[in-house]
């Protein structure tokens, strides 16, 4: 992360400003990307748009002229204009369809879950035999910030800052672990939108029956083609409408009720009750999911998911703001024991597929339901066919359930490991 001696210099520090280029970095991509040149066409196969606009402006925290610590642009971003995307994108689902994908999302969300409780101690095991001095004791030792890696990657920032508490992260440890949790989730995310961009090709790798995927990928673009049509201002200001109205409706809930929960139940933050974005998500999902089964649902005529789309990838932009490479270069070997602990989640995710012949589609959803939680599942989710981001939310809702107790019990491994290695 940067110091504060990077942030005092950021080239730019002025919000408006970081948002035009962020604009300006959106519309270059989908510039070239509609070039007819044979170039442009061949790089666009291998790198797709969606995921430069993620990486590009990476480059800008990098080169220290974006400090992401200071802009607001993420938690505008995460709190606005994902909770509308979330309506917008289900209010144009065929739910029941969506409903009936089968038992895999679990079983490959799940096995994420996994992937990052035994990924955690098998890293730190590794760590104790190659590297002993690196453990530490006291609130520092390593253990106690891989912790909170873990709260957050099986379910998000209220269960790591849960697992901050219960296990007494020192400051030190608690602010490398964050630095490798952002850039190793992050790279993993860039990994998955590029699966999504060649899902054709991953789902016969993994020999998947994808019916059921494009049953519902099919009625969604059938729908859109018969009440497709070009949208005038009347339509446009009542997709807004519907897309913020229900976001300030959702935190009118979300506020009081998380306070509610927080102030009346003392196990409430186990659960992530007591967070406000987890209710956020979860209110805008359910009024998503109302209106799809009113009138609202002609909204994708005139194009309501595509708005829904542009506000996905402004979240995209700013997500990619958070994650600074040079980073590694602060802290190298704990960013090498985060990619070992990625890599086995990673490596039973791929397994997992194999075996149950999963589309692509549930691995990267299943897998960033847990690594990036609710702002980052409905993201993946839509990059695969908007009509799918209900699935990447519902899956980042279990995450924030089980993501507090999930990761106390491999803290706990984790300390054994570190109790019998010192």
């Amino acid at each position: 992360m940067p110091t504060e001696a990077e942030a005092a210099t950021a080239l730019i520090t002025n919000d408006a400003v970081v948002l035009g280029l962020l604009a300006a970095i959106l519309g270059g991509v989908f510039w070239a990307s509609g070039l007819a040149h044979p170039w442009a066409r061949k790089f666009f196969a291998v790198v797709p748009a969606l995921l430069l606009c993620y990486f590009l402006p990476s480059l800008l925290t990098t080169f220290g002229v974006v400090d992401p610590e200071t802009s607001r642009l993420y938690f505008i971003a995460s709190r606005f204009l994902l909770p509308a995307a979330l309506v917008l994108l289900t209010v144009s689902a065929d739910l029941p369809a969506v409903m009936g994908l089968g038992p895999k999302a679990l079983i490959m969300f799940f096995t994420g879950t996994l992937g990052v409780m035994i990924g955690g101690p098998v890293a730190l095991l590794l760590t104790s035999w190659v590297a002993p001095d690196l453990l530490g004791a006291g609130p520092e030792a390593i253990w106690r910030g891989m912790a909170t890696v873990a709260g957050s990657w099986i379910g998000g920032s209220a269960n790591q800052a849960a697992l901050y508490e219960i296990f007494d992260a020192g400051p030190d440890v608690f602010s490398i672990w964050i630095a490798v949790d952002v850039v190793v989730a992050n790279i993993w995310m860039a990994v998955v939108l590029w699966i999504a961009a060649n899902q054709t090709r991953m789902d016969r790798l993994f020999r998947a029956d994808t019916t059921a995927l494009d049953r519902v990928r099919d009625k969604a673009e059938a729908y859109e083609t018969e009440n497709a049509r070009i949208p005038t201002l009347k339509d446009l200001i009542f997709i807004v409408a519907v897309g913020f109205g229900a976001v300030g409706l959702s935190h009118a809930i979300a506020d009081p009720l998380s306070a509610w929960f927080g102030a009346s139940f003392p196990w409430a933050q186990r659960l992530s009750l007591d967070s406000s974005f987890f209710w956020l998500v979860l209110i805008a999902t359910v009024i998503g999911v109302i209106l799809s089964f009113t009138g609202a649902r002609k909204l994708q005529g005139p194009g309501a998911a595509k708005v829904g789309s542009v506000f996905v990838y402004m979240l995209v932009a700013t997500v990619g703001l958070n994650m600074n490479i040079g980073a590694v270069l602060d802290s190298p070997v704990y960013f090498l024991i985060g990619g070992v602990w990625m890599l086995i989640h990673v490596a039973l995710m791929f397994g997992m597929a194999f075996l149950i012949r999963s589309p692509s589609f549930f691995l990267g959803v299943g897998s960033m339901a847990n690594i990036g939680g609710a702002a980052s599942a409905p993201v993946a989710a839509a990059a695969f066919h908007p009509s799918l981001a209900p699935v990447g939310v519902l899956l980042a809702v279990v995450g924030y359930i089980i993501g507090t107790a999930a990761a106390w019990f491999t803290g706990l491994v984790m300390m054994q490991i570190a109790a019998g290695a010192g």
